[in-house]
């Protein structure tokens, strides 16, 4: 029998709590439901869980800094917003902190299991989509071990979130070559739209500041074709 996917719910609206455990758990989901924010992050340290449906407006510690916790626990756990308002700042800076989707309230209950699902399956399509390599890439003076997730100069080693590796691999296999925005989407998250290119963005960041002690090598952003990882 396959387990069931265990669902942190973090929401203080008590009746659209209950209402939500319910329809999860009649569409084969097992849901632990938390009123506030602290109690939240409590439970998410003791209890094992795949996923997490955060409110943005929690009593105690708001959705935003319950995620960035849940997040330094766990960089690759997925978590989907339940927000009051469509404003694309609180969206910019849940992608920010690595939330992978929103649900504005008012909403359909069906709707939201759709993208629950659909998100557990790109998550699991992240591991399998970008095709594994033990081979270890060299860029400039850095290591790069896919397989370890590893990235490495001198005597210094970082270890990758699994976003941040598949998106390396993808840069280090066409490695002074143009990849365009769109391939590295649907290779690394399985889509490409607005948001998924504002997140694309951030780690593409991160990543760039991960190789920033090697003047030898960057990121260089082609204006309306890509992206080129510049190295030896």
């Amino acid at each position: 029998m396959t387990a069931k996917t265990q669902i942190l719910l973090v929401e203080d609206d008590t009746h659209l709590g209950f209402l939500l455990v319910d329809f999860l758990e009649s569409n084969g989901f097992d849901v632990k439901l938390c009123a506030d924010g602290a109690l939240g992050l409590a439970t998410f340290e003791t209890e094992k869980f795949d996923f997490c449906v955060l409110d943005v407006m929690l009593p105690k510690l708001d959705g935003f800094e319950l995620a960035k916790a849940i997040k330094k626990l766990d960089k690759e756990m997925p978590i989907l917003m339940l927000t009051a308002r469509a404003v694309d700042e609180d969206k910019i800076r849940g992608f920010n902190i690595g939330v992978d989707d929103y649900v504005t309230k008012p909403f359909n209950e069906v709707e939201l299991v759709c993208r629950i699902k659909a998100i557990l399956c790109r998550v699991n399509k992240v591991v399998t989509s970008v095709p594994s390599n033990e081979s270890i890439y060299s860029i400039g003076s850095y290591s790069f071990v896919h397989k370890d997730r590893a990235l490495a100069c001198e005597s210094e080693q970082r270890r990758l979130t699994r976003t941040e590796t598949d998106i390396l691999l993808v840069l280090c296999r066409s490695k002074n070559s143009i990849v365009s925005r769109k391939e590295i989407m649907e290779q690394v998250w399985g889509e490409d739209d607005y948001f998924v290119g504002r997140s694309l963005d951030v780690f593409i960041s991160k990543i760039r500041k991960y190789l920033m002690h090697d003047p030898t090598v960057n990121i260089e952003t082609i204006p309306k074709l890509g992206l080129v990882l510049n190295a030896s």
